[in-house]
């Protein structure tokens, strides 16, 4: 791409919107949903251990990486790895992002329509029941149904569609402005009415005090696996939103600060959930469907139930909005710049391929939850979407990024790109170069074979 394409490329207006539309991209769903359950799976203190470990050695490594291949070559993954690979075939691992955007868009979009569900029953007050037992069967109800989850899927993504089809600008940085204040103010609500309950200390005891008798293999992976989907990593949405930086972006400090508030979401949905948990003596050990079965109940025993319930859907909604508008733009980047479609076909083509997909996720829950391989093994297309984008194409992805950008560019032009030539000192600059090279290759390579049982 010549000097002038790129002076004419998008770009984030304001240094609020490179905040903004980062911090959302990484939190979403992964933080608020996905982080609880698998820290509630794998230990509580030892998984959060785990996981800042790996945001601090290979998170902010992989993202200032993503940032320099996106801003430096105002590219797409696919065309990133091409233009600094030159002839090499690293532009390959472009396509690792690509079907791991679809995916975890896919099955994504299925969660965030049973959130609207969920957000609909509050607010109908048809989320009000005596027993757990009730919300579980009306969480099975529900989600083994042939079509209300389908039609909840097909409005969220309808929904991401309006959204993304405006552009960088209009659509994304806008919108990301607007999601990210709401969804700070209504999680400080929660937080402060959680550690209120009589179980908060337990809580807080679960998710803060490791046991370190409970860090296995599984549990490394697992963390790992979460932290690169929290901060989208691996899969090029960071590159992306990178490439319409602008050129006095400081990039160091943007993904430092990604990576922290992206955490510090994590651990306030932790401290929300955990002391409601033990408050209502509820195993924490529930999984997936946690915030749709145990939180619902807990809400109604609540003062004015139907508010707060209404109020944390509502969270849920603009968390998986604000994550599912930057995994759009993977592909649609890709299909622009590379296919030369124009945004309007190439926003559709990717509603409608997520769309199909989610669809048959959600069929994994009802008529075609019996799936089998040739009736050895049973098929469940939901959680293997989860599972192999997560723990595998992203951990792979960001590998291949820390590989290429630590040892393949030229190391005057990373330095030069992470300080912006010069003018952005930062200290930790030798710390992230080197744990591109060695620590995150060396370390996703290791916890990767071991989580599946190599070595």
């Amino acid at each position: 791409m010549n000097e002038p394409d790129k002076q004419n490329r998008a770009q984030f207006a304001t240094r609020l919107g490179v905040i903004a539309t980062t911090v959302g991209s990484a939190v979403g769903l992964g933080n608020i949903w996905r982080f609880p359950y698998e820290a509630g799976q794998n230990g509580g203190g030892a998984f959060l251990l785990c996981y800042i470990l790996i945001i601090l050695a290979f998170g902010i490594p992989v993202l200032c990486a993503e940032f320099v291949m996106g801003r430096s070559t105002r590219s797409n993954i696919f065309g990133a790895f091409r233009k600094l690979g030159s002839k090499s075939k690293w532009h390959n691992v472009g396509y690792i992002g690509i079907i791991a955007s679809i995916m975890i868009l896919s099955f994504y979009s299925v969660v965030a329509g049973w959130t609207m569900e969920y957000l609909y029953q509050s607010i109908s007050g048809a989320l009000s029941h005596d027993t757990p037992a009730q919300y579980h069967e009306q969480f099975v109800s529900f989600s083994t149904s042939n079509w209300r989850p389908i039609m909840w899927t097909a409005i969220f993504l309808a929904l991401n569609y309006l959204i993304v089809r405006q552009g960088v600008k209009k659509g994304i940085e806008k919108m990301s402005n607007i999601m990210m204040p709401i969804l700070f103010i209504i999680l400080l609500i929660f937080c402060v009415n959680s550690l209120m309950m009589p179980g908060a200390k337990a809580g807080l005891s679960f998710l803060f005090n490791p046991d370190f008798d409970k860090i296995t293999p599984s549990v490394i992976l697992s963390a790992m696996g979460q932290a690169f989907f929290s901060l989208s990593l691996g899969l090029g949405t960071m590159m992306t939103y990178g490439s319409y930086f602008q050129k006095d972006t400081p990039l160091v400090k943007s993904a430092t600060t990604t990576a922290l508030l992206d955490s510090l979401i994590a651990i306030l949905a932790g401290v929300i959930i955990f002391p409601a948990v033990f408050s209502f003596g509820v195993s924490p050990e529930q999984g997936p469907t946690l915030v749709f079965e145990i939180l619902p109940s807990i809400f109604n025993h609540l003062p004015g139930s139907i508010i707060w319930s209404s109020l944390f859907f509502l969270l849920l909604v603009i968390a998986s909005l604000s994550s599912t508008i930057s995994m759009s733009e993977v592909s649609i980047a890709y299909f622009t710049e590379e296919k030369k479609m124009s945004r309007s076909r190439a926003t559709i083509l990717n509603t409608a391929i997520a769309l199909f997909f989610g669809i048959i996720c959600a069929m994994s829950f009802g008529c075609l939850s019996d799936l089998t391989f040739f009736g050895l093994f049973r098929i469940d297309l939901f959680t293997f979407f989860d599972f192999f984008s997560s723990n595998v194409l992203l951990p792979l992805g960001g590998m291949f990024i820390s590989i290429f950008v630590g040892w393949k560019l030229d190391k005057k032009f990373l330095r030069d790109e992470l300080s912006n030539h010069g003018t952005q000192h930062a200290r930790s600059l030798h710390l992230i170069i080197f744990g591109l090279r060695y620590i995150a290759p060396t370390g996703i390579a290791l916890i990767f074979l071991m989580g599946l049982g190599i070595i």
